[in-house]
């Protein structure tokens, strides 16, 4: 430490009493602690790392196009690892702690807060049947068959329990959703299959967690009771279903407090991001499920507060989210690198090797049986090829490190965390790498980039209306009446409470509107256009903006005000309501309109026969018309003889074909000759 001017003060008087000619230590102009910023100065060069890796990554697109980004980055762990090993020096872990509460948060938020919850609704039962009976036939399957492996001689594995082996099997066995996001996002694949694997990836969580303290409580006990297992069946439940409570309260709140920040913008952002990893935090003090509570407060979240925040904090939610998790990512994969590298391992070439195969059996017998009987249910099947994307898109990542690396340490551990690590290599480079050939090879269906239209939307409420209605008749409660009956519970009560000003009470297909708006406004002021427009352009002036060589414009009709109001009037009155009861017609309740008291007699006769004229259209019995001939499809039987038929009637084929022709229904004895029996079909 340097000498302060108040200690070298001190000193004087000293050394005037001792008489001393010695001078006095100069006050120092630069002075070196790194310890005093070591922490905050390494997390900002591990960080600035993983940045200029994704900078470089996307700048070479070769290596893009054949080497997912999530293997780089283990790469460049792994060199790092070495590097720091190489030089004596002790590397930074994946700890436990930092990678659950600082690192999956944000990956977990993203995809929660932008998940497109309408497939993710539809395909539910199918993600629940892969995340729960998957994963627990996965775990047993894995668990058993180690064990087995494990009273092998040859092994030396013979001190390996049971329950051990079933805690490793628990483990290895989740689908990663860090993993599948890196990967999937990359190859583009369709919308189905993806909301599949990652869906199962999220949902999963409570059976690992579950299985996880399950395991490990009855490896300390040493024994199982079938108390036990229902106590076990019963956490799943309070687990899952407590997590997913946790993230709605959450939510609730969060879009509550967004009614009242109209004065305060700035601040905006920080309650979606505040209460959801307070939803995350409180889920985790309970060993609840954390990622499910973060999912269901982004998702009851979102579409209230993006109704009261102003559109910049939406932006500054989207692109901090989407920052935030991409560092996380990058971060993660660089650190599972760096572990690596570190150990300490205990290599076992039949403990790897199996554990290897039997993960890829299992995931491949539990995706073919699950769906053998899923598509008994699924009115679109999942074919041959979705099933073989599902199981080969079953990649394992850092949950799987982080909860082997809460294993009691022991010989047992190291052996567990390496066979982990091989696995996670294998399905991050082998199966990472190789999935986007594959999906070219077998021409799967992929993500198709297009714009949402109000005719698409419309169409898309009207075919919700019409299988709601449909299931009402038919007296069958599936998917569509309960979700018209949360629809309008929503609309009814919950919006009123959580949205602000009149948008609470504005209809669906209008706020999609004013959003496509928005989003076509932004898209207009970020494109190149933007560099003609004038520095004084406002949104008004910016509709007056026309592209160069703009396409040939159709005319359209001028409507009054009054007749626009009216027909927007009923658009909102019609397309809103599914099961509006209308008075069916009659001419006996035409009613003389109020307003018109002085209309004459005859003209009020003459509107109503031009009203009987103009409804006739829509009734199911039309009103009166001319006689005019009916036309009737009639086929001709040709006698045995094969008599020649008339103009009119075209000769039969041979073989005794029939030739259909249109006629007017007139008697038979215009028709008569040759012998011909005409007969309706």
């Amino acid at each position: 430490g340097h000498l302060t001017a108040a200690g070298s003060a001190l000193e004087e008087p000293h050394h005037r009493t001792n008489g001393s000619a010695t001078h006095k230590k100069a006050f120092p102009v630069l002075d070196f602690n790194y310890e005093h910023v070591r922490i905050p100065f390494e997390i900002s060069l591990w960080i600035l790392l993983a940045l200029f890796m994704k900078l470089g990554f996307h700048i070479i697109p070769r290596v893009s196009h054949v080497v997912p980004e999530s293997c780089l980055l283990i790469f460049v762990g792994l060199l790092v690892g070495g590097i720091i090993k190489a030089m004596h020096d002790k590397a930074p872990i994946l700890d436990t702690k930092l990678f659950f509460l600082y690192l999956l948060p944000p990956i977990i938020l993203d995809a929660g807060y932008f998940l497109p919850i309408r497939l993710f609704t539809e395909n539910l039962g199918t993600i629940l049947v892969f995340a729960v009976v998957g994963t627990l036939w996965n775990a047993f399957f894995i668990g058993g068959m180690m064990f087995a492996i494990c009273q092998i001689e040859v092994a030396h594995l013979g001190g390996v329990s049971l329950l051990s082996c079933l805690l490793f099997g628990s483990i290895v066995s989740a689908v990663d959703p860090v993993a599948v996001l890196a990967v999937f996002e990359e190859i583009h694949i369709n919308e189905l299959l993806y909301i599949l694997v990652f869906g199962e990836s999220l949902l999963n969580d409570a059976v690992t967690v579950v299985l996880y303290h399950l395991f490990e409580e009855f490896s300390h006990a040493g024994s199982v009771t079938m108390g036990d297992a229902f106590l076990g069946v019963l956490s799943f439940l309070v687990v899952s279903l407590g997590g997913i409570l946790a993230g709605v309260v959450y939510g609730i709140v969060g879009a509550f407090t967004s009614r009242f920040t109209s004065h305060s913008r700035v601040i905006e952002p920080l309650f979606v991001f505040l209460y959801s990893y307070m939803a995350y935090l409180s889920a985790e003090v309970f060993h609840l499920s954390g990622i499910m509570s973060l999912i269901a407060c982004g998702v009851v979240m979102r579409p209230y507060v993006e109704a009261n925040i102003s559109h910049k904090s939406y932006t500054t939610i989207k692109y901090f989210l989407k920052m935030w998790s991409s560092v996380s990512e990058t971060l993660i994969f660089i650190f599972l690198g760096v572990s690596t590298v570190e150990g300490p391992h205990n290599w076992n070439w039949l403990f790897v090797v199996f554990t290897l195969v039997l993960c890829l059996v299992s995931r491949v017998l539990g995706v073919v049986g699950l769906t053998f009987i899923i598509n008994k249910f699924r009115i679109v099947k999942l074919t041959k090829k979705d099933q073989f994307i599902v199981a080969y898109g079953g990649l394992r990542g850092a949950i799987a490190f982080s909860l082997g690396f809460l294993l009691p340490d022991d010989e047992t551990k190291h052996m567990f965390l390496t066979a982990i690590i091989t696995v996670i290599f294998f399905t991050v480079f082998v199966q990472g790498m190789t999935i986007r050939p594959l999906v070219e090879l077998l021409a799967v269906k992929r993500k198709k980039e297009s714009r949402r239209s109000i005719n698409e939307e419309i169409h898309t409420q009207f075919l919700d209306h019409l299988l709601t209605g449909i299931e009402d008749i038919c007296g069958h409660y599936g998917h569509h009446h309960w979700k018209d009956k949360l629809t309008r519970f929503n609309e009814n009560y919950v919006k009123k409470w959580l949205i602000s000003g009149e948008r609470s009470a504005e209809p669906q297909l209008i706020s999609f509107y004013n959003k496509l708006e928005m989003k076509q406004a932004m898209m207009l002021v970020e494109s190149n256009s933007s560099a003609r427009l004038p520095t004084f352009a406002s949104a008004a002036s910016l509709q007056n903006v026309q592209p160069k060589e703009a396409a040939p414009r159709r005319a359209i009709p001028s409507i009054s005000k009054t007749r626009e109001e009216e027909i927007r009037k009923i658009l909102r009155a019609n397309l809103q309501k599914t099961r509006q009861r209308l008075r069916s017609y009659s001419r006996h309740d035409l009613f003389m309109d109020p307003f018109e008291d002085n209309m004459s007699e005859v003209r009020f006769r003459k509107q109503q026969v031009d009203m009987e004229r103009r409804m006739s259209h829509y009734l199911t019995v039309p009103a009166k018309r001319q006689e005019t001939p009916s036309v009737r499809k009639v086929w001709f039987e040709p006698e045995p003889g094969g008599s020649v038929l008339s103009a009119e009637a075209p000769t039969a084929r041979s073989g005794g074909e029939a030739e259909a022709v249109l006629l007017p229904q007139r008697s038979r004895s215009e028709h008569g000759g040759g012998g011909v029996t005409p007969s309706c079909r």
